[in-house]
């Protein structure tokens, strides 16, 4: 079902029986506790936060507003270390041949481990994030890398990659331009691929980063248990390739099944990748042509990852398109808290889906999803910051100078 006004732009899903076993099959929690088990050993590990927003909550009248904090995630300012990091565990471990009972963080630094593998180099493509986390998982475990970025890619994101050592190659055109060439130099120089996305004949590696993933949501989990909460009844969660966005709905069917909470993905209007596949509802992922020109840019990918579409489709409520003065509205209200809320740095790709969940709360012509999604005076919405201030400059022109400001028309009368 499809609907839409002139800024928003949604797809309601209905769940279906085969949401548990493809959640359970992908995200097992056993996986989940290996992933965890891993982390804990990095050093200068501990939980990012789960803040609550309890006067924001009351303003808009739901029950609670939680979010997970990424920005404080080891020293990298982003969730994506967490996938890169493990999928460089899995890979080590899968090519020496050591069970989990074995690995530890000490023993992949050491030289046995160097020795065993010889000189390899690892290598993604990134609209930033990715590219940081794995450069800095290799550089700690003493290999090299090579990360491919697009042409629109912000020096600051860049200079980020190399600070940890990697050597950075701008490649004309898009994010999965990059992704592209990297396959093809990946093959001509011996490198080992450790991409976030997936495409034929390339999956495992794009699992073991999803799951990865889910040491947070099972940080989340725990957190909520401290508070009497047994899950959220609602989670926004931002999407590029998809791969986020599916290890965390994932995780909750897997854990919940049909109980799981509602689920909704956010995308950037200008690169809806799994918004435009679930509105052609044919069977096949379908990608977004041109310049994927948005100030999210770890969301501007155009062709969804395969495995994480198989993860989605039947599990996730509803795919939302918005443009970017939502994400920007979302930054202000994370930097601007009411009195008593914590204040949280979040950046374009962070704060999308606060700002979403405003706008679909608060906008005539939402009215048909907002009944949907059931939001009421009990709910407890979960988000996730997926980065902070990952890019200076442009974060100062949205929160010092009101770039991408929120059209008239569309401002919220709050008491």
């Amino acid at each position: 079902m499809k609907n839409s006004v002139p800024d928003i732009e949604w797809i309601i899903k209905q769940r279906t029986s085969k949401n548990t076993g493809i959640a359970k099959k992908m995200f097992p929690l056993e996986v989940s506790r290996t992933a965890r088990k891993f982390h804990r050993q990095i050093p200068g590990y501990k939980m990012s936060p789960l803040r609550a927003l309890p006067n924001l909550a009351q303003m808009f009248g739901v029950g609670g507003i939680l979010v997970k904090d990424e920005s404080l995630r080891l020293e990298l300012n982003s969730f994506k270390v967490l996938g890169g990091s493990f999928a460089l565990y899995r890979f080590i471990q899968e090519k020496i041949g050591i069970d989990d009972k074995l690995m530890n963080f000490d023993y992949l630094t050491s030289q046995e481990v160097t020795g065993k593998l010889g000189d390899l180099t690892f290598a993604s493509a990134t609209d930033g994030n990715h590219g940081r986390g794995l450069a800095w998982a290799a550089q700690r475990l003493g290999f090299k890398c090579v990360i491919y970025v697009h042409s629109g890619t912000s020096i600051r994101r860049i200079d980020a990659i190399k600070s940890y050592g990697a050597r950075v190659e701008v490649i004309t055109g898009n994010y999965d331009d990059a992704v592209r060439q990297i396959v093809v130099d990946a093959g001509k120089y011996g490198w080992e691929i450790i991409s976030d996305t997936s495409w034929e004949g390339y999956t495992k590696v794009p699992t073991w980063i999803m799951q990865g993933y889910t040491t947070m949501t099972a940080e989340i989990q725990e957190q909520l248990s401290a508070q009497g909460l047994t899950k959220p009844s609602h989670i926004f969660v931002q999407a590029g390739v998809g791969a986020l966005a599916a290890a965390v709905i994932g995780y909750y069917h897997s854990l919940f099944g049909q109980e799981a909470p509602r689920c909704i993905v956010v995308e950037p209007e200008n690169a809806a990748c799994l918004y435009h596949t679930a509105r052609v509802d044919d069977g096949r992922i379908h990608s977004i042509d041109g310049k994927l020109d948005t100030i999210m840019a770890g969301l501007a990918c155009g062709e969804p990852s395969s495995i994480a579409w198989d993860v989605l489709k039947d599990t996730a409520d509803a795919f939302v398109s918005v443009p970017d003065y939502i994400a920007a509205r979302g930054m202000r209200i994370y930097a601007t808290p009411l009195a008593g809320d914590p204040f949280i740095v979040s950046g374009e790709s962070g704060a999308v889906t606060l700002g979403a969940l405003v706008s679909i709360l608060k906008e005539n012509g939402v009215e048909e999803l907002r009944d949907f999604l059931g939001i009421d005076e009990d709910s407890q919405i979960l988000f996730l910051n997926t980065e902070g201030n990952t890019d200076p400059i442009q974060f100062r022109r949205i929160i010092w100078d009101g770039s991408k400001p929120v059209p008239q028309e569309y401002w919220i009368e709050t008491d």
